[in-house]
């Protein structure tokens, strides 16, 4: 969406009566540098959304076509990402935005800012939320939806997906049933990713474990983060520290089980 599109859909949205607008942008694109992002951005603060989303551009030619016509040498370089990112920060922050957490600012009377204020903040495998353990139903192709400790996937075509619904079934073709680790570890992701900060106490009583024992290979892997100033772990919790923010897609991968150490290196070259 262009900039003179934005100014149009926002007023419309204004006076349609909507309540929260979000704009959508994404950094790491082809001829990008931190100025010309810099221009973009106070043209997008200007329009006073009430959040602002910031993605990363993931250059995958061999699993996206259309991706195929860009030239990879015309992307930015990782450092020029970062510094990006780094400066989206900054000036989002002076414009008067609240850093939500993976890649989402709110200015501080919306929702997601105020109940990130009251702790009660949640992330389901859509974004961020106020609505913490609420089911969601998948409906129409392709969509996830989310039931106790299960997912499910809706099949991708419409034949298919009208054809199960005309017989009565239910369109999904894959799932997966959450085991206790899987619960558990989602929720301890789900604290740091929504509040930053994780109290060992807190995941023991609700889980009836030690967390430092359960989980002392992921609290030596994270020395390294904290030697470079992202986390603190401390003998009551963790603490994700200002620098970490920005990169705490990063910090929660330590404690997701599914991800060796290569892959881990292989996802952060792509955050940034």
């Amino acid at each position: 969406m262009g900039v003179v599109a934005g100014i149009g859909n926002v007023a419309a949205a204004r006076e349609a009566g909507m309540r929260s607008v979000n704009l959508d942008l994404i950094y790491g694109l082809p001829k990008q540098d931190p100025e010309s992002f810099a221009r973009t951005l106070e043209s997008v603060t200007a329009l006073r959304p009430e959040r602002i989303a910031l993605y990363a551009y993931a250059h995958l030619p061999e699993r996206f076509k259309p991706q195929r016509r860009i030239n990879a040498e015309e992307l930015p370089a990782p450092q020029e990402k970062l510094d990006i990112l780094e400066m989206t920060s900054a000036k989002l922050a002076a414009a008067g935005y609240v850093y939500i957490g993976m890649d989402h600012f709110a200015r501080p009377d919306d929702e997601l800012a105020v109940a990130q204020r009251d702790g009660t903040l949640y992330r389901n495998f859509q974004g961020y939320s106020t609505h913490a353990d609420c089911d969601l139903i998948g409906v129409g192709v392709t969509s996830i939806g989310m039931v106790g400790p299960t997912y499910a996937q809706n099949v991708k075509s419409l034949e298919e997906y009208y054809g199960r619904i005309d017989a009565g079934e239910l369109p999904v073709f894959r799932g997966l049933m959450l085991t206790r680790d899987d619960e558990i570890r989602r929720d301890v992701i789900t604290r740091l990713i929504c509040h930053f900060t994780l109290r060992y106490g807190d995941v023991g009583d609700r889980w009836g474990l030690d967390f430092r024992d359960t989980f002392a290979a992921e609290i030596d892997r994270l020395a390294e983060m904290e030697a470079d100033g992202l986390v603190r772990v401390g003998e009551q919790g963790i603490d994700v520290l200002p620098k970490g923010r920005l990169l705490i897609r990063n910090i929660c991968m330590v404690f997701d089980a599914y991800l060796s150490a290569a892959q881990e290196t292989k996802r952060f070259s792509r955050v940034i």
